[in-house]
């Protein structure tokens, strides 16, 4: 009976799947990850405009929140253009046994 996805831990079962490559997201993933990022930095400059003309009547913080509002668009496509990071996992990663050198002295010829 499976109770889920995840790895198995009763010693009496196999042992957790292991890792058989470091693939990374797929193409048209990372796109839509870096897609939502650019939306979001640029959704924060709509309202940044906004409270802009809302505190007109405070004019340090109309031209603050002006003056954050302009470079967002040069922020969101320098971040909408960076790699993604890697992932740390902590995975099981498949582990061949290594024979161990011999231990005993060599003789060593001389010339």
């Amino acid at each position: 009976m499976d109770h889920g996805g995840g790895p198995v831990t009763d010693p009496q079962r196999e042992p957790a799947p292991v890792l058989i490559t470091d693939a990374a997201l797929s193409y048209e993933e990372e796109l839509a990850v870096r897609k939502r990022r650019y939306k979001i930095m640029m959704g924060l400059r709509v309202p940044c405009m906004i409270l802009a003309g809302v505190f007109y009547q405070i004019p340090w913080l109309a031209v603050a929140l002006l003056l954050i509002s302009v470079p967002l668009p040069w922020i969101a496509v320098l971040i909408a253009n960076d790699r993604l990071p890697k992932k740390a996992e902590n995975v099981n990663r498949f582990r061949g046994e290594r024979p161990e050198l011999e231990t005993r002295p060599h003789p060593v010829i001389e010339n």
